[in-house]
């Protein structure tokens, strides 16, 4: 690998074999590296690789952009972006190479402030804990985990509360946006969501529930569609109107919810992604029909 640009004595841009922009860390390595130079692969400790060259994480704007993701990363203290990445790989989040650099700079980014906080006896709750821990069981485990690896790393010791923004920050890697603001909205979206469906139907919508989670997870990804610009099909397909029609009440559920989509996004939803909620629906009021019996 040949640097390109050294951005301070821990962060590298440089080009790989195939002409690749890549981003590589480690402890000195900026000493010994010089623009258009071979760069000493004893001292690269992490290898980010931006696919297609750029974070497909950071969807399509500057923060995309390797040079600008290697400022970023250069700006973040080295012993607390190494914590970082070093909990990373050793929860099995990420490996040695890294095709997220902003999932790293995010986290990183988050715990220098976390730090900073807790140096100065400042305890914060976070409202969204609860809602977290219910939507993103997933995350918030890993991020429990990711915690206890970071605590390992740094000083000192940061809250069990700080697993609460670090499983949103999991949750937001999977997006094409970089913007955490996107991942607040849809846990907002969601929640109102099951809002409507428990008094609507008096149901119970715990994450317990198989149907909920299915519901939970379609929904997220709902979300990916809309922020990729790919719905399920604009026109009512054969097995989307089967299910508006086999299922009445529920699709009139599932249009009220899209309707709350459209409020919270400016997006509406396609005749086909109204028929899948409607599904969700009616399966998660045949589940508390069976449980009742």
């Amino acid at each position: 690998m040949k640097a390109v640009r050294v951005l301070n004595n821990n962060v590298v841009l440089a080009s790989d074999e195939k002409d690749q922009p890549v981003i590589l860390t480690g402890r000195g390595i900026g000493f010994s590296s010089h623009q258009g130079k071979p760069v000493d692969p004893t001292l690269i400790e992490r290898v980010f690789v931006p696919a297609d060259g750029r974070d497909p994480t950071a969807g399509s704007g500057p923060d995309a952009d390797p040079d600008r993701l290697a400022e970023a990363m250069a700006l973040i203290s080295g012993e607390i972006l190494e914590a970082v990445v070093t909990a990373l790989e050793d929860v099995g989040i990420e490996g040695r190479e890294s095709t997220r650099p902003t999932l790293a700079i995010a986290v990183a980014d988050h715990v220098a402030g976390a730090l900073d906080r807790a140096a100065r006896g400042i305890v914060i709750e976070y409202p969204l804990r609860a809602e977290v821990q219910t939507l993103y069981a997933t995350e918030y485990a890993q991020a429990q985990l990711l915690l206890q690896a970071i605590n390992e790393h740094v000083t000192p010791q940061l809250e069990a509360s700080e697993a609460t923004p670090l499983a949103l920050h999991l949750v937001n890697a999977g997006f094409v946006s970089g913007d955490l603001s996107f991942t607040y909205t849809m846990t907002g979206v969601i929640q109102q969501m099951l809002a409507v469906i428990r008094e609507r139907y008096g149901l119970d919508v715990s994450h317990e529930s198989m149907n909920v989670a299915r519901f939970i997870t379609h929904v997220r990804y709902l979300f990916v569609r809309i922020q990729q610009r790919r719905q399920l099909k604009g026109h009512e397909s054969t097995i989307g109107k089967g299910i508006r029609q086999y299922y009445p009440e529920a699709t009139r559920t599932a249009q009220q919810l899209a309707t709350i989509v459209e409020l919270r996004l400016g997006k509406q939803l396609s005749e086909d992604e109204v028929s899948y909620l409607a599904l969700h629906v009616a399966r998660m009021t045949m589940e508390a029909d069976d449980t009742a019996v």
